[in-house]
């Protein structure tokens, strides 16, 4: 499984663990690296503070590359963007918005830049300001979300530009995995699917609506608002989706889901908290350690290219 994606990281597997808010912290991010893929730790709307203390104590459990997540509509992203940078990070991804005025510091500091991209456009744009590859993400995934299929968006990004892509969304073992090396992607990002390991640290009440949950359970919300969210199904999302449709407004819905995430992933509420989760939970069957998984996924990967037939 060595490709462009394992070399330009420096990883042993072409698989990096998502920077999910309030669940991608130091103890799961450690893991993965050590397992030999890319853990990251999701800096969301923290603050620098954090941020430093996080990569500090990642040090501590390996010293395998790992990188962090900046979220760029966090008021803090300034700050979290410099912070990354002094500590040596040797990788940052990047969700919501354009990365741009920091790629000049963080090149300086030799860290690879990997922003998550829903679009072709935003994709080349990444790569006229220096990205390394770019995360396609389908809207099969967790959290924020674009309209795009990651089966559509993979194979339009890869042939629009020239750097590696990551697939991202719905992506849950070896099966997803070869199909995303087959529309052109040298890698993949994965996220629900890291939630239920033994070393992610969520409330588990989160990681047990995760292994409980079928096809037909996440839920859409945001839609008529632009600020889509994809998450388990449960008293909020039914609430929200009600109040949506009866018209209401973008700050009484946003009441609806303040803190949600938190309440769910670090208090256990499950019913009223923003359980947030790919459409791929349906797969997700059973708690592993990060080495486990990674190295199953990567059996599971082989065998497949290995030993792909038309006829079965």
């Amino acid at each position: 499984m060595k490709t462009e994606i394992t070399r330009l990281l420096g990883i042993e597997y072409p698989i990096i663990q998502g920077g999910m808010a309030w669940v991608a912290e130091y103890h799961l991010a450690a893991a993965v690296s050590e397992a030999g893929g890319l853990g990251i730790i999701g800096a969301a709307n923290a603050p620098a503070e954090w941020v430093r203390w996080q990569i500090r104590e990642t040090k501590k459990l390996t010293d395998k590359p790992f990188g962090v997540n900046v979220m760029l509509m966090s008021p803090h992203a300034e700050e979290v963007a410099e912070a990354a940078a002094r500590e040596g990070v040797k990788v940052i991804t990047t969700g919501a918005g354009s990365p741009e005025k920091y790629m000049k510091m963080w090149k300086n500091a030799g860290i690879k830049v990997m922003p998550v991209v829903a679009s072709v456009a935003l994709a080349k744009r990444m790569e006229r300001c220096g990205a390394d590859g770019v995360i396609a993400e389908g809207c099969e995934s967790g959290g924020h979300i674009g309209e795009t299929t990651t089966m559509a968006l993979v194979p339009q990004i890869a042939d629009a530009v020239n750097i590696p892509v990551i697939a991202a969304g719905g992506i849950a073992d070896g099966r997803g995995i070869a199909a995303a090396f087959m529309l052109g992607a040298k890698g993949v990002q994965m996220g629900t699917r890291f939630i239920v390991t033994q070393e992610c640290r969520v409330h588990e009440n989160y990681k047990e609506m995760v292994l409980k949950a079928k096809d037909i359970d996440t839920r859409v919300t945001g839609r008529t608002t632009g600020h889509q969210v994809r998450a388990l199904r449960n008293n909020m999302t039914g609430e929200y989706l009600k109040k949506e449709a009866e018209g209401a407004s973008l700050e009484e819905l946003e009441l609806l889901t303040l803190g949600g995430l938190r309440r769910a992933v670090v208090d256990g509420d499950v019913k009223n908290g923003s359980v947030m989760s790919g459409q791929c939970a349906g797969l997700v069957k059973e708690k592993m350690t990060c080495k486990d998984l990674i190295q199953r996924l990567a059996e599971e990967t082989e065998k497949l290219l290995k030993g792909f037939s038309y006829d079965e």
